[in-house]
Protein backbone atom coordinates (compact mmCIF):
# COMPACT_ATOMS: atom_id res chain seq x y z
CA UNK A 1 0.00 0.00 0.00
CA UNK A 2 2.88 2.29 0.63
CA UNK A 3 3.82 2.43 -3.19
CA UNK A 4 -0.40 2.92 -4.34
CA UNK A 5 0.30 5.84 -2.04
CA UNK A 6 2.98 7.77 -3.56
CA UNK A 7 1.40 6.85 -6.72
CA UNK A 8 -1.29 8.42 -5.70
CA UNK A 9 -0.13 11.74 -4.24
CA UNK A 10 1.71 11.56 -7.86
CA UNK A 11 -2.28 11.75 -9.37
CA UNK A 12 -2.65 14.68 -6.80
CA UNK A 13 0.30 16.25 -8.37
CA UNK A 14 -0.55 16.25 -11.67
CA UNK A 15 -4.09 17.65 -11.17
CA UNK A 16 -5.83 14.13 -10.80
CA UNK A 17 -7.78 12.52 -8.37
CA UNK A 18 -5.30 10.81 -5.77
CA UNK A 19 -5.55 6.95 -6.57
CA UNK A 20 -2.94 4.94 -6.81
CA UNK A 21 -2.80 1.25 -7.64
CA UNK A 22 -0.35 -1.73 -7.84
CA UNK A 23 -0.41 -5.50 -8.70
CA UNK A 24 1.68 -7.79 -6.95
CA UNK A 25 2.56 -11.40 -8.67
CA UNK A 26 2.81 -14.47 -6.05
CA UNK A 27 5.84 -13.77 -5.19
CA UNK A 28 5.06 -10.34 -3.71
CA UNK A 29 6.55 -8.06 -6.28
CA UNK A 30 5.44 -5.43 -8.16
CA UNK A 31 4.46 -6.23 -11.74
CA UNK A 32 1.94 -3.29 -12.51
CA UNK A 33 1.59 0.17 -11.08
CA UNK A 34 -0.75 3.14 -11.78
CA UNK A 35 -2.63 6.63 -10.95
CA UNK A 36 -5.17 8.91 -12.15
CA UNK A 37 -4.42 9.71 -15.56
CA UNK A 38 -8.19 10.79 -16.69
CA UNK A 39 -7.07 14.48 -16.73
CA UNK A 40 -3.84 14.16 -18.10
CA UNK A 41 -5.02 11.77 -20.77
CA UNK A 42 -8.77 12.64 -21.42
CA UNK A 43 -9.57 9.03 -21.15
CA UNK A 44 -12.34 7.79 -18.81
CA UNK A 45 -11.25 4.86 -18.59
CA UNK A 46 -7.30 5.84 -17.41
CA UNK A 47 -8.38 4.86 -13.54
CA UNK A 48 -5.17 3.34 -11.07
CA UNK A 49 -6.53 0.31 -11.82
CA UNK A 50 -6.66 -0.39 -15.27
CA UNK A 51 -3.62 1.17 -15.74
CA UNK A 52 -1.77 -1.16 -12.98
CA UNK A 53 -3.76 -4.40 -14.68
CA UNK A 54 -2.76 -3.53 -17.78
CA UNK A 55 0.57 -3.27 -17.09
CA UNK A 56 0.68 -6.70 -15.01
CA UNK A 57 -0.83 -7.74 -18.02
CA UNK A 58 1.95 -7.07 -20.05
CA UNK A 59 4.51 -8.11 -17.62
CA UNK A 60 2.97 -11.39 -17.17
CA UNK A 61 2.62 -11.97 -20.77
CA UNK A 62 -1.10 -12.98 -20.06
CA UNK A 63 -4.68 -11.23 -19.13
CA UNK A 64 -5.48 -13.94 -16.73
CA UNK A 65 -3.39 -12.68 -13.35
CA UNK A 66 -5.12 -15.22 -11.19
CA UNK A 67 -2.07 -15.63 -9.31
CA UNK A 68 -1.49 -11.56 -8.61
CA UNK A 69 -3.11 -9.22 -6.10
CA UNK A 70 -4.53 -5.30 -6.39
CA UNK A 71 -4.00 -2.95 -4.09
CA UNK A 72 -5.67 -0.14 -4.62
CA UNK A 73 -6.33 3.30 -2.20
CA UNK A 74 -9.73 3.91 -3.03
CA UNK A 75 -12.44 1.33 -3.48
CA UNK A 76 -12.59 0.50 -7.03
CA UNK A 77 -15.43 1.75 -9.01
CA UNK A 78 -17.53 -0.69 -11.13
CA UNK A 79 -15.56 -0.53 -14.52
CA UNK A 80 -12.67 -0.93 -12.48
CA UNK A 81 -14.13 -4.10 -10.37
CA UNK A 82 -15.58 -5.45 -13.79
CA UNK A 83 -11.48 -5.05 -15.03
CA UNK A 84 -10.18 -7.25 -12.00
CA UNK A 85 -12.83 -9.68 -12.46
CA UNK A 86 -12.05 -9.90 -15.99
CA UNK A 87 -8.47 -10.27 -15.03
CA UNK A 88 -9.50 -13.00 -12.80
CA UNK A 89 -7.55 -11.59 -9.85
CA UNK A 90 -8.31 -13.39 -6.47
CA UNK A 91 -7.36 -11.25 -3.88
CA UNK A 92 -7.97 -7.22 -3.68
CA UNK A 93 -6.59 -4.86 -0.98
CA UNK A 94 -8.11 -1.49 -0.75
CA UNK A 95 -7.20 1.49 1.41
CA UNK A 96 -10.17 3.69 1.75
CA UNK A 97 -14.03 3.10 0.92
CA UNK A 98 -15.37 5.02 -1.92
CA UNK A 99 -19.01 5.48 0.04
CA UNK A 100 -20.37 7.34 -2.99
CA UNK A 101 -19.23 4.49 -6.15
CA UNK A 102 -17.71 1.85 -4.93
CA UNK A 103 -18.44 -1.43 -6.38
CA UNK A 104 -16.29 -3.97 -3.72
CA UNK A 105 -18.69 -4.05 -0.94
CA UNK A 106 -19.62 -0.78 -0.31
CA UNK A 107 -22.45 0.42 -2.63
CA UNK A 108 -22.18 -2.77 -4.87
CA UNK A 109 -20.41 -5.48 -4.33
CA UNK A 110 -19.61 -6.85 -7.98
CA UNK A 111 -16.51 -8.69 -6.96
CA UNK A 112 -18.62 -11.20 -4.41
CA UNK A 113 -21.63 -11.33 -6.15
CA UNK A 114 -22.67 -15.24 -6.58
CA UNK A 115 -24.38 -14.46 -9.97
CA UNK A 116 -21.75 -14.20 -11.71
CA UNK A 117 -19.19 -16.60 -10.06
CA UNK A 118 -16.89 -13.84 -8.53
CA UNK A 119 -15.11 -14.86 -5.40
CA UNK A 120 -12.83 -12.32 -4.67
CA UNK A 121 -10.92 -11.99 -1.16
CA UNK A 122 -11.45 -8.32 -0.32
CA UNK A 123 -9.40 -6.99 2.23
CA UNK A 124 -10.36 -3.48 3.22
CA UNK A 125 -8.59 -0.64 5.79
CA UNK A 126 -5.68 -1.05 5.09
CA UNK A 127 -3.84 2.80 5.60
CA UNK A 128 -6.85 4.01 5.37
CA UNK A 129 -6.94 6.90 7.15
CA UNK A 130 -3.93 8.17 4.63
CA UNK A 131 -5.72 7.24 1.83
CA UNK A 132 -8.84 8.87 2.73
CA UNK A 133 -6.78 12.03 4.14
CA UNK A 134 -5.39 12.44 0.26
CA UNK A 135 -8.77 12.42 -1.38
CA UNK A 136 -10.30 14.97 1.23
CA UNK A 137 -7.24 17.58 1.18
CA UNK A 138 -7.69 17.24 -2.62
CA UNK A 139 -10.92 17.54 -2.89
CA UNK A 140 -10.81 20.85 -0.64
CA UNK A 141 -7.97 22.59 -2.46
CA UNK A 142 -10.70 22.19 -5.01
CA UNK A 143 -13.40 23.56 -3.63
Amino acid sequence: MGRALELAAEAARVGDVPVGAVVLDAAGAIVGEGFNRREATSDPTAHAEVLALREAATASGSWRLDDHTLVVTLEPCLMCAGALLAARIPRLVIGAWDEKAGATGSQWDVVRDARIGARVEVVSGVRAQESAALLQQFFARRR
